[in-house]
């Protein structure tokens, strides 16, 4: 029988005939959308992260207690006018009133409710230490990224200068800037977030060495990356989580150096804050005339913030390491 012959053609569809599977071929998979795989990974974390967080009892009443004072900083103009601070309003108002309904937290000797100055305080106290904070951080990261990524005499430069400004006094050095230059509340923030980053830097210098020595950082280096991909697009991304909690636990510290500052006659005496109420009561001898909510009202409120954010701070320094949740 010849070989053109219809019973001895091969089977299967001609090729003149439309593939049944359309234009992809047998074997094929279908393509991955990466970056919504990404989306959802980040979203299960931050789900789960959240989870870890609802689970950490103290956190979530430091969260409630700081959403308080926020709110009421904010609030502050409405809840209670700025003319409540004006003495020459205040002519006929008792003077070192106690606590009672009428007056809740005492007055000064002025006649000014303790709870007014508190709202109008909270403003300028969270505001400084927030703002003071993030600029210790900024300046803490930048350096401790460069001394743990630059080796050599740059590198060796900067751990000597961060070393210099860990073995000083950091609020010796608030002290002495905020006496040099012009006061006000720019003023504070500058003397505090220029005199407390570098164990910031610390932390990252060392967290940079821990993630320079991985492998994808070294396939970067072989590809050709450059220093500043490197530094921007690894390192900085790999740093940040840490740099945020340790951020939650900075804020308190800077709230007290804002109130010693402020205790010390180096604040702002035009603007309430917390530091500013317990230098007035200071100057009266609240302590010892009985006037005992001069002093503790604005003594409790630094400490429910700076308790506050600590107990944040470590709730997110647990998240990211999970070593700490045992402890």
């Amino acid at each position: 029988m010849s070989a053109n012959t219809p019973a001895e053609a091969a089977p299967g569809p001609s090729s003149n005939e439309p593939n049944p599977r359309g234009s992809e071929t047998r074997g094929s998979t279908p393509a991955i959308d990466g970056a919504k795989l990404i989306r959802e990974r980040r979203l299960n974390n931050a789900k789960k992260n959240w989870a870890l967080f609802r689970a950490d009892v103290p956190a979530l009443i430091g969260a409630v207690v700081l959403l308080f004072f926020i709110v009421i900083a904010v609030a502050a103009p409405i809840i209670a006018p700025e003319s409540m601070l004006d003495v020459t309003k205040q002519l006929d108002a008792p003077r070192y009133a106690p606590p009672s309904l009428d007056h809740p937290l005492g007055t000064d000797g002025l006649g000014r409710e303790l709870w007014v100055r508190i709202l109008w305080g909270a403003r300028v106290s969270i505001l400084v230490g927030v703002a003071a904070t993030v600029m210790s951080m900024v300046i803490g990261t930048i350096m401790g990224l460069a001394a743990g990524h630059f080796t050599g005499l740059f590198g060796g430069v900067i751990m000597r200068i961060v070393d210099f400004f860990i073995v000083l006094p950091s609020l010796l050095l608030a002290i002495v800037l905020s006496s040099v230059l012009e006061r006000g509340v720019l003023t504070i923030v500058i003397a505090i977030g220029l005199t407390s980053w570098a164990s910031t830097a610390r932390i990252v210098r060392s967290q940079t060495l821990s993630v320079e020595s991985r492998l994808y950082i070294e396939r970067a280096r072989i590809l050709g990356a450059g220093h500043r991909h490197i530094l921007f697009r690894h390192l900085l991304p790999a740093v940040m989580p840490l740099v945020l909690a340790n951020t939650t636990l900075t804020v308190g510290g800077a709230i007290i150096a804002e109130s010693t500052l402020s205790f010390l006659g180096l604040g702002d005496t035009s603007k309430e804050s917390w530091g500013t109420i317990l230098k007035n009561s200071m100057d009266v001898s609240a302590a010892t005339s009985g006037y005992w909510w001069y002093v503790l009202t604005p003594g409790v409120a630094i400490l429910l913030v700076v308790l506050a954010f600590t107990m944040v701070g470590r709730a997110f320094e647990a998240i990211i390491n999970p070593a700490l949740r045992s402890r």
